[in-house]
């Protein structure tokens, strides 16, 4: 072969090899589905989730004549089997619709009742777009002293096609985790103050979004999501609880990472690429005192959890209250935790998850923190449309 042709066969090599991973690029950074669009209703209170199948920018905007809030997705397109206008008539919207505003935008559109806020996040695995929408709260018009905490949500993790972190040898955290809400439920029942509500009863996959919703709808006073932990290091062992918060604790994000189904490389991702919108979710929290009542709550069953254990079990060890971005307590309106109640993936501690006692522990042990968390809570009086703290006259 002489020089030139040589030179040429480069180039045409060049030319080619451009060619085709230009190709493969333009088609990896090709047009997001829109899958489908789903939406909870409460009294007070809407989620819309937009299904996608990939992360998207949005923008959003209010416009009025008639009220409506919009969304516009970039880099989209819309599935043609996906049901476009959903009727809501809740008070809060009337109905949300989508369709594609031109070649490479979807726009979703929140047609307005009256809204009081809204909030919107995205989240991944699956890639879906989070709007939780909230309506002004009517107010009792009748005097009466009332339990400030009535209605507990508990949420078992996992559930049918996710079976959460597996034993060694082979006891499946969803099940565990069922078992204990189950038991956490008919102890917290005893207080006839109380309403209890299961996210699940029964081996079935709810989304996390959806779970949160739930919560919301019940117009929940906590939300308490219970997990067993897992790690790498099979000798890791013990009990920890989280809030949500930001934290650059290494072993907090693989945990949350974990929860949410996620690898870690992309936790981090999400946590840099959406810290603007979940500033705003913690910022709300403090605002309202939820982040202060959650971390009040978390203390309280963590302690509980030790102190009881520790009386019938030995080497329980306390990991402590901690901050993760979890994806099942966005945009929780209550205060919220997570609990890890055990290591699953350690072999002495999966044994003891497997047995009835010991689970009956940790339910009785969290009842009793919940308990003690409701006890040091002042009474609400309801004069008049009005809501404050009895004996206080605020």
């Amino acid at each position: 072969m002489t020089r030139r042709n040589f030179i040429f066969s480069l180039l045409s090599l060049k030319v080619f090899l451009s060619s085709f991973f230009s190709s493969k690029n333009a088609h990896a950074s090709g047009p997001v589905d829109v899958k489908d669009i789903r939406q909870w209703s409460s009294k007070g209170y809407t989620r819309v989730a937009v299904d996608l199948s990939a992360p998207v920018e949005f923008s959003n905007k209010r416009i009025s004549n008639p009220d409506r809030l919009y969304f516009d997705l970039k880099n989209t397109k819309i599935s043609k089997e996906i049901n476009t206008t959903l009727p809501v008539g809740d008070g809060i919207l009337k109905t949300v619709r989508a369709g594609q505003f031109n070649q490479d935008t979807v726009r979703v559109v929140l047609d307005l009742e009256e809204i009081k806020d809204f909030k919107v996040f995205m989240l991944e695995d699956p890639a879906r777009l989070i709007i939780d929408v909230y309506g002004h709260k009517k107010t009792a018009k009748t005097k009466e002293i009332v339990p400030a905490l009535t209605t507990i949500v508990l949420d078992p993790g996992h559930g049918g096609r996710d079976p959460g972190a597996v034993g060694p040898n082979g006891l499946y955290e969803k099940d565990v985790v069922l078992d204990i809400a189950l038991k956490l439920k008919k102890a917290l029942s005893e207080n006839q103050a109380f309403k209890v509500f299961l996210t699940r009863e029964r081996d079935i996959f709810i989304p996390l979004e959806e779970r949160t919703a739930f919560a919301n709808s019940k117009n929940a006073d906590l939300f308490i999501s219970i997990h067993a932990n897992a790690s790498p290091n099979r000798s890791a062992r013990g009990i920890e609880t989280y809030l949500l918060n930001w934290t650059n604790d290494e072993e907090s994000i693989r945990v949350s990472a974990r929860e949410n189904a996620i690898s870690i490389k992309k936790m981090k991702a999400q946590m840099n690429k959406f810290k603007s919108e979940v500033s705003v979710i913690l910022g709300d929290l403090m605002r309202d005192n939820k982040r202060d009542e959650s971390i009040k709550l978390a203390n309280y069953i963590q302690n509980s959890i030790i102190s009881g254990l520790g009386e019938n079990y030995s080497e329980v060890r306390n990991h402590g209250v901690k901050n993760a971005l979890f994806y099942v307590l966005f945009g929780a309106k209550m205060p919220s935790v997570l609990a890890e109640v055990s290591f699953i993936s350690n072999p002495v501690e999966e044994k003891l998850l497997s047995k009835e006692d010991y689970k009956t522990h940790i339910a009785k042990a969290m009842a009793d923190g919940v308990n003690t968390y409701a006890a040091a809570m002042p009474s609400e009086q309801k004069v008049a449309g009005l809501k404050k703290s009895a004996g206080t006259g605020k």
